[in-house]
């Protein structure tokens, strides 16, 4: 499944402390690891900021400039300051991406791509997003989950993760399996 770009697009997602960032980060390992070029997205509820203040770009930033690319030469980034616009769409962003194998999306939990749930016993909340939510095609979880009826995962099965991910959202994209 695409979102609003042309790359295959795979979300994370779960309650708060339900590990989500160290799954991404252990996928996006592995799956770089198979060969596989992967971009990621991740939806924060806060204020965030890439930027250091008192920095040039900071000052570029706080004069009112609507975007600064900061370029070095082993990065680069684009910052976009919404200056009371709101917050674009998940399928705008992924639309700026540049081309990849896959795009593994943390959050944006009400988006319609294909998601695996992560589920931890000292998460915040336990109520399971895939009794309500036909895209989670998976949950990675470190304690039972008797009555499930989609996949299950043991938080450490990076592999077989990784392989539910290429079934899922690789192979049925443009160009198929590598």
């Amino acid at each position: 499944m695409t979102g609003g770009g042309p790359n295959p697009v795979f979300g994370v997602t779960g309650w708060k402390n339900s590990g989500k960032t160290t799954m991404v980060e252990r996928l996006v390992a592995e799956l770089t690891r198979r060969g596989r070029r992967v971009s990621t997205v991740k939806h924060a509820h806060h204020l965030v900021d890439v930027d250091q203040k008192g920095r040039d770009s900071w000052r570029h930033r706080e004069a009112g400039a609507v975007e600064v690319a900061l370029v070095g030469g082993q990065r680069w980034a684009l910052m976009h300051e919404l200056r009371g616009a709101e917050e674009p769409g998940l399928a705008e962003i992924l639309a700026r991406l540049s081309p990849c194998d896959l795009v593994i999306v943390e959050g944006y939990k009400r988006e319609g791509h294909p998601k695996l749930e992560v589920r931890r016993r000292e998460a915040v909340r336990h109520d399971r997003l895939s009794a309500v939510d036909p895209t989670v095609v998976a949950v990675a979880a470190d304690h039972p989950q008797e009555g499930e009826t989609i996949p299950v995962f043991g938080l450490d099965d990076i592999a077989a993760i990784a392989d539910l991910i290429e079934r899922t959202v690789l192979r049925s994209a443009p160009g198929g399996a590598r």
